[in-house]
């Protein structure tokens, strides 16, 4: 993730931070039960109290050992009313559109709801009661896990969006590696005769290209300097030769080229019969968001006689110069894997109360999605419920949302 990208994140939770929530629009009767500004009334069973006249309804939602579900509770003069004298009803307008009806049946002292309200309780509300010959109509809002972000300012952030839809996932396996340097991208320069090192020209860190004059010679056999030319592009990681010393058979030079290098990973018996040349790997620091995709290229032939590891190499091109020799790095590798019908990306899932979700997007605003998870894999997880296919998510940087509702005290209340 780019630091620019970091920054305007930060910027924007803080402003949309510092703008607070917006007040919800209430039915309620003025006088003692008026509630105060960006709240409601409650009543005895700390649910939201709708009144009309003297006759009032407490809209709670009980989920205390079972799904949740409406429960009402009339009133009339602040008495409570047998629930068998009133009938209700209660429409819910999510923000995809669905439209849910619950129709209520009398039970103990209060009107409970017939079907299952699921997750999230995040909707706008239409109760209708009727109640000794007269009709009772409200209208409120009940948002939970939603904030508006304009396109621009999620752009600004780094918000970007993916759709739910099949995937192929996997089980993930780690190994914790380092960078090298290709081999194949290496040359070792010597001398065509022994002799004395007349002149050197180049010194360890200096980029040359293929042809640059490296050092001169004096041929012990002719008594001629000849010149030593790089065969190769690169930069010198190795030098012996100096001025005076004797060229023999050791290399003067070693030139590597440090746009091919290459991740080494030794891998434990545990994990040998699951790590296969051939299969992906997702390549990243211990420490960062920079991740590049390779493959498993080969095995060393030999095992570590100590650990009985085997070492696994993937190529790494590093045209920016980003990885360097000897950095740490992990591997992830999808194994055992398959096709399954919904997936959403494992970095876009956030924890919210006690559930782990994704934030839908609809037009410019974002709400949770709770979700019930299968396999988790490195890039995606396996979605079993809790979210309708083809819907569109947050899904890099979406703690910046999540950071915007925690702030704007957009919790979980009825």
């Amino acid at each position: 993730m780019r630091l620019s990208h970091v920054l305007a994140a930060a910027l924007l939770a803080a402003s949309l931070a510092a703008c607070g929530s917006t007040d919800q629009t209430e039915a309620a009767a003025e006088g003692e039960h008026a509630p105060a500004a960006g709240d409601y009334e409650r009543g005895p069973h700390n649910g939201r109290m709708l009144r009309e006249g003297d006759f009032a309804i407490e809209v709670t939602v009980f989920e205390d050992g079972v799904p949740p579900e409406y429960r009402l509770y009339a009133y009339r003069g602040d008495e409570p009313v047998d629930p068998a004298e009133v009938k209700a009803q209660v429409m819910i307008s999510r923000l995809d559109g669905e439209k849910t009806t619950f129709a209520f049946r009398a039970e103990d002292d209060y009107l409970r709801g017939t079907a299952v309200l699921v997750e999230p309780h995040s909707f706008d509300v239409v109760l209708v009661a009727q109640e000794n010959g007269q009709t009772h109509r409200w209208a409120f809002e009940s948002y939970e896990g939603r904030a508006t972000i304009t396109d621009a300012a999620a752009e600004a952030a780094g918000i970007t969006t993916e759709t739910v839809g099949p995937q192929d996932i996997g089980e993930a396996v780690e190994i914790i590696g380092r960078v090298e340097l290709d081999p194949a991208g290496s040359a070792e320069v010597g001398a065509k005769y022994p002799g004395p090192v007349i002149a050197v020209y180049r010194n360890v860190g200096d980029r040359v290209a293929r042809g640059t004059l490296l050092a001169r010679v004096e041929s012990s056999y002719s008594l001629q300097t000849y010149a030593i030319y790089a065969p190769i592009s690169g930069v010198i990681s190795e030098r012996s030769a100096n001025v005076g010393s004797i060229a023999d058979s050791d290399p003067l030079f070693v030139i590597s080229d440090p746009s091919r290098t290459v991740a080494t990973f030794p891998i434990f018996p545990r994990d040998i019969e699951r790590v296969r040349p051939g299969q992906e790997v997702l390549i990243r620091g211990l420490e960062g968001e920079r991740g590049q995709g390779s493959v498993i290229r080969d095995f060393l032939p030999l095992a570590d006689a100590m650990s009985q590891t085997v070492t696994a190499r993937a190529s790494l091109p590093n045209r920016d110069g980003f990885w360097r020799p000897g950095m740490a790095v992990r591997g992830l590798i999808t194994v055992n894997q398959r096709r399954v019908p919904l997936a959403v990306r494992t970095d876009a899932i956030q924890q919210f109360r006690d559930f782990r979700v994704v934030f839908a997007k609809i037009d410019e605003t974002y709400e949770v999605r709770m979700l019930e998870l299968g396999e988790e894999g490195p890039e995606w997880t396996e979605v079993l419920g809790g979210i309708k296919p083809g819907t569109v998510y947050a899904a890099e940087n979406s703690y910046v949302i999540k950071a915007d509702i925690e702030k704007s005290g957009a919790s979980h209340d009825h």
